[in-house]
């Protein structure tokens, strides 16, 4: 092996890197995301799952969010981990810890998942928004 190793120019590692693993692979195809029920999940308010790798495992959670109808109250959240947004279209208000923040299309905010957050007011409709969670590794 050690042979080959050399004659593949590759380090020996190599020949056994990925063995004892098993990889998961998600495609959500256009068209065919599954709407997902997700606190303030209402009309007017889709969030749809891009692909999340579901299991012990779970490190990231990409989601988009659709807002078309405008509401007075949205729920706060908070979770363990970090998260990312971009909007898409529209603009929103946004909600950070004690403090909003405007956000308009092309915008990208990151933020820790613990402090309370979440939209605040609706400026534009319709919002549209990708989310990324990232959840520390608990393993």
């Amino acid at each position: 092996l050690l042979g080959l190793a050399e004659a593949a120019n590759v380090p020996f590692t190599a020949l056994f890197r990925g063995l004892d693993e098993e990889h998961d692979l998600v495609i959500v195809r256009a068209g065919e995301r599954h709407e997902i029920v997700h606190e303030g999940s209402g009309p007017g308010h889709g969030y749809f799952d891009l692909g999340t790798l579901r299991g012990p495992s779970r490190t990231i959670e990409p989601m988009l969010t659709r807002l078309t109808q405008a509401t007075d109250v949205f729920p706060l959240y908070q979770h363990p981990g970090v998260e990312f947004l971009f909007i898409l279209e529209g603009a929103m208000e946004y909600g950070y810890g004690g403090k909003s923040y405007k956000l308009y299309e092309g915008d990208t905010v990151q933020f820790r998942g613990e402090v309370a957050h979440g939209p605040v007011t609706m400026l534009t409709l319709p919002i549209e928004f990708l989310s990324i969670k990232v959840y520390p590794n608990l393993t």
